[in-house]
């Protein structure tokens, strides 16, 4: 499937033949250093990596009943999933919610169903063991809860520009459709007019780190090597 002109799928299997380290160093050198997400939002499983446009869902703490909440077209009915497409990864900013779990097991599973091929939290999610089980899905989150959301947070808007804590700024903001990359190293927002340029150069930059490290590891003097590849 294609998202905004970008075959995801090959998109998403050409980023996770790299790794988020490359990647960065790549945007760090466009003018893009702000692009890491915060270090304590990481994968359940340190094998799992996310790669895909973003489907972005804007959450917050609310203490009010379901039947206090002012009606919502757009999330009625479960609307949180109905946009939702193949390869899409999901990403929630919490706006600083610390307590409860926003998404679990069954909204995991609903997501994968969809087609989304990843989720990524500013914040927790319940049901961590069930969660590692679900075949196809990456998952990143703050920390795993027991702790139901209701009454305690609240998605309020889905598909809107949001923004997520970071780790050289406070906040990383995501629009739809920027791409989500991570590891177990951190997680990087690519912005989706810059996603050719960076993913170019990253796979150059990569070809080079495996010329330096095949040397290194024959024994070439490390001055040596860096000297001939300008990289270590």
């Amino acid at each position: 499937m294609t998202a905004a002109g970008v075959d995801v799928a090959q998109t998403a299997k050409r980023l996770k033949a790299l790794y988020t380290a490359v990647v960065y160093d790549i945007m760090d050198e466009m003018g893009l250093p702000h692009q890491c997400l915060d270090l304590g939002i990481a994968p359940l499983d340190r094998s799992m990596q996310v790669a895909g446009p973003a489907f972005t869902v804007m959450a917050s703490p609310d203490m009010r009943e379901r039947s206090e909440m002012p009606p919502n077209t757009k999330l009625a009915d479960f609307g949180v999933f109905t946009q939702m497409y193949d390869g899409c990864v999901v990403v929630v900013g919490a706006a600083g919610e610390r307590q409860s779990g926003i998404w679990g097991e069954l909204m995991s599973n609903a997501s994968r169903a969809k087609g989304a091929t990843g989720v990524v939290i500013d914040g927790g999610i319940r049901d961590g063991r069930l969660v590692r089980e679900i075949d196809g899905l990456g998952v990143f989150a703050r920390y795993t809860s027991p702790i139901e959301s209701l009454r305690r947070s609240r998605i309020h808007d889905i598909e809107v520009p949001i923004s997520v804590t970071g780790s050289l700024t406070s906040q990383v903001r995501i629009e739809p459709g920027d791409w989500i990359f991570g590891d177990e190293d951190g997680v990087l927002v690519i912005p989706k007019d810059a996603l050719d340029e960076v993913l170019a150069k990253s796979e150059e930059a990569k070809d080079i780190e495996d010329k330096v490290r095949e040397e290194v590891q024959a024994g070439v003097p490390v001055i040596d090597v860096y000297n001939k590849y300008g990289r270590l």
